[in-house]
């Protein structure tokens, strides 16, 4: 394992895919969430889009991350080798994922504390960031991290169809018949996946002080 590191060529191929899987994992985790928040609170609000939006969400996330890869150009015409299409594919799989946990991270929060707050004053978008997304925060931290952990993984499966990430190490491994790069791939992304839950549960900390009293 070592003789891999030894070569500069083979340092800078994994720190290149490394980088690009960090993008196109963390970006999807990003654009889902913010998806799912809309959505989630709809559900929330409107009882009979509940199991609507539920049902959809589920089928969209059963669609094999493959065959999205493959169907998205077909559909919006981008390059097939374009990484536009993990980005809109694992933002569709994260947003699928998450609007059931934001529907249960916002209906966590204690019913007396909405009440007080719409006494207060606060209009429902205001409530919903200062008083409502806050205290949602540890159950809706808790999905997230499972979507972290699900795009890292998918990301490896666009290697198959032409698209970076550190899953080009398992294909070129697989190719040049040295599993030594497969298993340094492999590595690499579990530590990736405990890093960014890690740094996930760091930001939620921060983010919720009166939880640790």
């Amino acid at each position: 394992m070592i003789e891999f590191f030894d070569s500069p060529s083979n340092r800078e191929l994994l720190m290149g895919q490394l980088g690009q899987h960090v993008y196109l994992s963390l970006l999807p985790l990003l654009f889902g969430t913010l998806l799912a928040l809309p959505f989630g609170r709809l559900a929330q609000r409107v009882g009979w889009l509940r199991g609507a939006l539920q049902g959809s969400a589920n089928i969209v996330y059963t669609i094999p991350s493959l065959a999205l890869f493959v169907i998205i150009p077909g559909v919006l015409g981008t390059p097939l080798l374009s990484p536009l299409n993990v980005i809109i594919a694992l933002t569709l799989y994260t947003a699928a994922l998450l609007v059931r946990p934001v529907l249960d991270a916002l209906e966590s929060v204690p019913g007396h504390i909405v009440a007080a707050a719409t006494a207060m004053g606060y209009r429902p978008g205001r409530r919903l960031l200062a008083v409502e997304l806050p205290l949602a925060v540890p159950v809706l931290t808790a999905a997230v991290r499972v979507a972290s952990v699900s795009n890292i993984s998918l990301v490896s499966v666009g290697a198959l169809v032409g698209i970076g990430g550190l899953g080009r190490l398992f294909t070129d491994g697989f190719q040049r018949d040295y599993p030594v790069q497969i298993v340094i791939g492999i590595a690499v992304t579990l530590l990736l996946a405990l890093m960014v839950d890690l740094l996930l549960v760091l930001a939620w900390r921060l983010a919720t002080p009166w939880a640790r009293r």
